[in-house]
């Protein structure tokens, strides 16, 4: 099932039509998930779009980021009147101060890059499962290396590229190794060369096409669910 297109703007917030290619998979994992009480924590939020997503789905929130989420976050929770499902803390990812199961579902997307190391990336991928409930979720979507091409061209025009550790699949499958089951996809090719979100959309309508035809290696943006042993 796929939302109404405001709404993936609100929930994905950039190159839209490459990262809600995500939310078909997400909304069945909610639905089958779907329990009274649900407790949901998204990782790395800034301006809460996946916040708003998790509690429209039903679930009560906290909202984090690193340096905390922005007031952007606060208004559209809000304007979306889900402001009292939703809560915010600043949270490092490699120690969430919470106790063990506490969480049905833990979502993040683009984050772990930021943490540089696969040492980190793994750290934080353990803190996740800690607090994670036995037969609880991960919806994740984050950055792939790509081509050569992606990569020439970060290193030459991307200001983060110096620190960003981009995912490579299937290699870092084994990051979630905690886990029980997982499930990855692949999508992304020429979107992200797009110097506009309109011109990200209108390259990402092409790569629905090109992505079947093109190894998952190519892609640059990978994205699942992964479930804690019940």
């Amino acid at each position: 099932m796929s939302a109404p297109t405001d709404l993936l703007l609100h929930y994905f917030q950039w190159e839209v039509r490459t990262w809600s290619r995500a939310y078909p998979l997400w909304h069945r994992a909610l639905e089958r998930h779907k329990g009274p009480g649900g407790h949901a924590l998204a990782l790395g939020e800034r301006d809460g779009g996946l916040s708003l997503m998790l509690a429209q789905h039903g679930s009560t929130t906290v909202c984090s980021d690193l340096r905390g989420p922005t007031e952007k976050a606060r208004a559209l929770h809000r304007a979306m009147k889900c402001e009292e499902l939703i809560s915010y803390e600043t949270i490092d990812a490699l120690a969430i101060p919470r106790p063990d199961a506490v969480f049905d579902v833990v979502a993040f997307k683009s984050m772990l890059g930021a943490l540089s190391t696969p040492e980190r990336q793994a750290q934080a991928l353990l803190e996740m499962h800690r607090v994670m409930k036995p037969g609880g979720m991960l919806l994740w979507a984050e950055n792939l290396a790509g081509t050569r091409m992606h990569q020439w061209l970060r290193h030459r025009f991307v200001a983060w590229e110096h620190y960003w550790r981009y995912l490579r699949l299937p290699q870092d499958r084994s990051l979630f190794a905690p886990f029980d089951r997982l499930e990855v996809r692949t999508t992304g090719l020429l979107a992200n060369l797009g110097r506009t979100e309109r011109q990200r959309d209108v390259l990402g309508r092409l790569d629905a096409v090109l992505c079947p035809l093109t190894p998952p290696g190519w892609h640059t943006v990978g994205f699942g669910v992964a479930v804690k042993k019940g």
